[in-house]
């Protein structure tokens, strides 16, 4: 068993890490294109989330968490870095750009230190030659193989499934072939992968890094079986269904913990990469957009997001100030090491949690999607301050403001009412900016191995796993 404890020098206030306590183990659970709106304890109505709106129970609900960096890998960028990723030149998908190797990622971080650190499902992140194992990950989750589809059984197959695979050359999407052989859901496979993960490192510290690929779209092999236990229609009862089996892999972890008395020295952060889809029946509620269309507005960056440790989190609790993915990092690694790395644009969440810290934990929150050869959807200059936010897609549009607490739909724009307001954050924006990265440039592709190995049970590093904690 790792060992140590947080000291605290009365003179300076600074933290430095020693020896002698149990140090924490973190599950970070990283859910793609999970909507605001459709978890139960953030009000959804027709899709049950019992394990995941026990964590809210267990913990603190965040109700203004943001992703910085949307959508999919750009998010995961930015989480596995701790910053904005404009500090390393990416402002917009730009998939394949590195990830830089002049700071620690969180599982570097975390293995330097002693950690067990474990990623099971989507990567998503840096080139293709930083898989998780070479950018700080001691085990991987092998990719396992798909279930190929039968000729049959495309011939009985809605239509959508028959799309689909024949846009996979036959194979699925969401069912793979387990170890025995036999077609297995997806995410039922991802959750008995991490509960041996947890039960095979029990005797030390751990971080799991999860990252399923639901509830990401198509859903259209979503069985019925979990369709079934909703209430939602027409094409939201397949994502609705895809969200249960998430739930159940969460209850399946906090049994796992509660089984080997580790949930009280756990914290278990539960989020998503970016907000809903809408083209997939997912929900914003109260406010609109999400992935696809309406990628400005406030759904398409507002997230839920929980964390939960009885014991050292409140439980019960709401946390309504500013938050950001990259908080995470700042968080797990003063938790878990005594320190946060200086590169880290996050701050550690868990004061503010408790009332230890009444101011806010960011007074204001950027965006700047603007890499000129994205999708033009996805272009976005926004900032958030107190209630306001103020955004346009292109920086040569005007600006608009919106007061959330009065207008969570953004339907009226008022920003020629509040002049002062629209010119302090403009300006707040401009500062910040002046403080990034140039764009950087995506490497042509190589002939690289994929960045996640195929195949059953685990991959592991070769370097090796403890080394002197990087500064």
């Amino acid at each position: 068993m790792v060992m140590g404890c947080l000291v605290v020098s009365l003179s300076s206030g600074q933290i430095a890490w020693s020896q002698s306590v149990e140090q924490p183990n973190v599950v970070l659970i990283y859910i793609d294109d999970l909507g605001y709106g459709d978890v139960g304890c953030y009000g959804c109505p027709d899709i049950p989330t019992p394990n995941i709106d026990r964590l809210a129970r267990e913990g603190v609900r965040c109700t203004a968490s943001y992703i910085t960096n949307p959508p999919c890998c750009p998010s995961r960028c930015s989480l596995m870095m701790g910053q904005y990723a404009q500090r390393f030149g990416k402002y917009g998908m730009s998939r394949g750009l590195p990830i830089p190797e002049d700071r620690p990622t969180l599982a570097r971080w975390l293995t330097d230190h002693g950690y067990a650190t474990g990623q099971i499902g989507k990567w998503d992140i840096g080139s293709k030659k930083q898989g998780p194992l070479a950018v700080g990950f001691t085990e991987v989750r092998r990719n396992p193989p798909r279930k190929r589809y039968s000729k049959e059984e495309l011939d009985a197959a809605e239509p959508a499934v028959r799309k689909l695979a024949e846009k996979n050359r036959g194979l699925s999407k969401y069912y793979c072939i387990d170890e025995q052989g036999q077609p297995m859901w997806l995410t039922d496979y991802d959750g008995d992968c991490a509960v041996e993960f947890i039960e095979r490192h029990r005797h030390q510290p751990f971080f799991l890094y999860w990252s399923p690929e639901a509830v990401h779209s198509p859903s259209a092999e979503v069985p019925e079986r979990l369709m079934a236990r909703t209430t939602a229609n027409g094409k939201r009862s397949k994502l609705a269904g895809a969200i249960v089996s998430v739930d159940d892999q969460v209850g399946k972890i906090l049994a796992a913990l509660e089984r080997l008395n580790l949930r009280q020295r756990t914290l278990v952060i539960f989020s998503s990469d970016n907000g809903a889809n809408p083209g997939e029946g997912g929900s914003s509620a109260p406010y609109t957009g999400g992935k696809g269309e309406g990628t400005q507005k406030e759904g398409w960056v507002r997230v839920p997001t929980i964390m939960s440790m009885p014991g050292r989190v409140p439980e019960g609790a709401v946390y309504d100030g500013l938050v950001a993915n990259f908080d995470f990092y700042a968080t797990i690694a003063q938790l878990a090491t005594g320190q946060v790395p200086a590169h880290c644009d996050g701050v550690d969440l868990l004061p503010h949690f408790r009332g230890q810290r009444t101011n806010p934990a960011h007074e204001y929150l950027f965006w700047l999607n603007n890499q000129p050869d994205d999708a033009p959807r996805r272009h976005l200059v926004a900032v958030r301050w107190q209630d306001w936010r103020l955004y346009r897609k292109h920086e040569t549009d005007p600006w608009q403001l919106f007061d959330l607490a009065t207008d969570p739909r953004e339907e009226h724009n008022i920003a020629s009412a509040h002049p002062d307001i629209v010119r302090r954050m403009a300006d707040q924006h401009a500062a910040w900016k002046q403080t990034l990265a140039p764009l950087a440039a995506v490497p042509p592709p190589g002939r690289e191995q994929p960045p996640v190995p195929p195949g059953h049970g685990w991959a592991t590093a070769t370097r090796p796993t403890h080394q002197s904690p990087s500064k």
